[in-house]
């Protein structure tokens, strides 16, 4: 597999008059991977992604998608398949109607048939449009941007409204697409599908990277939490916590095997009970929560 990067993001400043959307961003999507990009709301993510598919001329910086600029339609759009938060279908059209329409503008071959029934839909591909739940449109929007398998797909929210069935079974399409060379870039308000599935995640807020990298490099960067209620009699505790006015405790540290080690051993030589007894590493959440506070 080739080393060149998909996506090149180098300097991009988006401006809409007097506000500044995004600032100086750079970033690089690599052949093969999961990226995802998630912020804060009005981090500016929407605007890199609609630059970055072609959609929008960024006020200053350069965006290469294959080699590429992505306004050269005729070289990019062919190679990359875009599912919307809403790709506004028409009502009167049949699931299969769309799915042909849809791939026949990306200009790639495929069965629509396949396509399809790839998204669990060949029991509904005579249905109208109008006629779909949330969730089968969900899957209609899925198969639009993934037929003919393109090299870059991008997935904007794509499980919103599908039941957990539905989103296994995306998933598991993804993953498929995955292994035959597609590279995917995720948006998602579903930290935990990014927490999982992405090999690398870029955090936006407030037009800027606040931070890039795996998910371990991510959750590096938060202590590991303890929390516990001991009793009202237990001797001086052997860390240091922070303590609610439940009678709660709270222990930070960047070492939670070792701590929670020595806070067991500590218990089980003074007999003491720690009730609700909690351990656990840093999530992306945190990470999320702490960019916003």
């Amino acid at each position: 597999m080739s080393t060149t990067p998909v996506i090149e993001v180098e300097r991009l400043n988006l401006k809409y008059g007097d506000f500044h959307a995004v600032r100086d961003l750079s970033f690089e999507v690599r052949p093969g991977e999961l990226y995802a990009l998630l912020g804060t709301n009005g981090a500016g993510k929407t605007s890199t992604l609609e630059t970055v598919e072609g959609h929008r001329v960024p006020t200053s910086g350069t965006v290469r998608v294959f080699g590429q600029s992505p306004r050269d339609r005729k070289a990019v759009r062919p190679r990359m398949g875009i599912m919307l938060q809403d790709s506004g279908f028409s009502p009167d059209l049949t699931v299969r109607e769309s799915v042909g329409l849809i791939g026949g503008l990306t200009r790639r071959d495929d069965d629509v048939d396949r396509v399809v029934d790839l998204v669990g839909l060949n029991h509904r591909a005579g249905t109208l449009v109008g006629q779909l739940s949330g969730g089968e449109k969900r899957r209609l929007d899925f198969a639009t941007a993934v037929y003919g398998t393109p090299e870059l797909i991008f997935l904007d929210e794509p499980t919103t409204g599908l039941d957990i069935q539905s989103r296994d079974d995306l998933w598991d399409a993804v993953d498929r697409l995955r292994e035959n060379g597609s590279t995917v870039v995720l948006t998602t308000h579903y930290l935990e599908e990014a927490q999982q599935r992405a090999d690398r995640i870029g955090l936006m807020h407030k037009g800027v990277f606040h931070r890039e990298g795996t998910v371990a490099e991510l959750t590096r960067t938060l202590p590991a939490v303890i929390t516990f209620t001991p009793s009202a009699t237990a001797p001086a505790l052997p860390l240091p916590v922070a303590a609610a006015a439940d009678g709660s405790v709270r222990v930070e540290t960047f070492h939670l095997q070792k701590d929670l080690h020595l806070l067991l051993a500590w218990a089980q030589d003074h007999a003491v009970e720690l009730r609700d007894l909690s351990a656990g590493p840093t999530r992306l959440d945190d990470v999320f929560r702490a960019i916003e506070s």
